[in-house]
């Protein structure tokens, strides 16, 4: 039998992780539907009980609820997910379940990286259909209807009731921001099996401070290279210069997730020893 990586294995070791890690998961993806059925109740109240009429800006709170609650869930899901780790009793009971550190290393990037993000997307999915239906067959027609104007022409209130995920998707979207929250669990993983206590502030706080110092060498670097230059062919080399930016941050966001991944890889297996 491989020592390192057995499917059969690996499965199980995937049910008893989720027989111990899988009832915080699912209160925690209640309170992450809650807080998102409440920003959307919150924000649409007016429309649904007070026949207000619908106004284009209506559901403007979409991208920010996504983005930074989407963060906020992801990063504590993965920030607690190594955290017994540090708890010498758990830690114990954990190490010595029959499977390898990477089978082990695996089923963390599994409920962290994979299962956390897919189970967020579709909980905003689902909430998002749910709302925008009923603002649909509310404002279909009838009085409620309010035609914006745009270069004299009238413009029905159903042009914006698009859904969230069709309206953020297409060829013109940033493309580093869906490798994002990999690096993101990536990061906060690696905080949970690092710091032994306060594993989320400690993580943030880190990535704040490493943050900031990236930027500030970015800019700087960015001053040095280019201060004083005259940019030729202006119009084809902002073209060019975008696409080329979108694929270098997708590179270095992947190339950061994996050596995350590999660091918490490291980490776990110095646990063992």
């Amino acid at each position: 039998m491989n020592n390192t990586f057995n499917i059969q294995r690996f499965g199980l070791l995937l049910k008893r992780q989720w027989l111990e890690f899988g009832k915080i998961y699912l209160v925690s993806l209640l309170v992450a539907l809650g807080v998102i059925i409440t920003f959307y109740a919150m924000a649409l109240w007016g429309n649904f009980f007070n026949d207000r009429p619908f106004f284009d800006n209506a559901l403007n709170f979409r991208e920010p609820l996504f983005l930074i609650f989407g963060f906020i869930f992801i990063s504590i899901i993965a920030s607690n997910y190594f955290a017994h780790l540090g708890q010498k009793p758990k830690a114990i009971i954990d190490l010595l379940i029959p499977a390898s550190t990477f089978e082990k290393f695996l089923t963390g990037v599994f409920f962290t990286s994979i299962l956390a993000i897919v189970s967020f997307v579709f909980l905003f999915y689902i909430t998002d259909l749910l709302f925008v239906s009923k603002l649909r067959d509310m404002y279909a027609g009838g009085e409620n209807v309010t035609h914006y104007i745009n270069n004299g022409k009238e413009i029905p209130t159903l042009t914006y009731l698009n859904y969230f995920f069709t309206k953020n998707s297409g060829d013109d979207k940033f493309l580093p921001l869906y490798f994002l929250p990999f690096f993101v669990t990536s990061v906060f993983l690696l905080g949970s099996i690092y710091f032994n206590k306060f594993h989320y502030i400690k993580t943030a706080i880190s990535v704040m401070i490493f943050s900031g110092i990236s930027f500030f060498i970015l800019f700087k670097s960015g001053e040095w290279l280019f201060d004083g230059k005259i940019m030729v062919d202006q119009e084809n080399r902002n073209h060019m210069s975008q696409n080329t930016a979108e694929w270098l941050g997708v590179l270095l966001i992947v190339a950061l997730t994996a050596i995350f991944w590999s660091i918490t890889y490291v980490r776990l297996k110095e646990k063992e020893v």
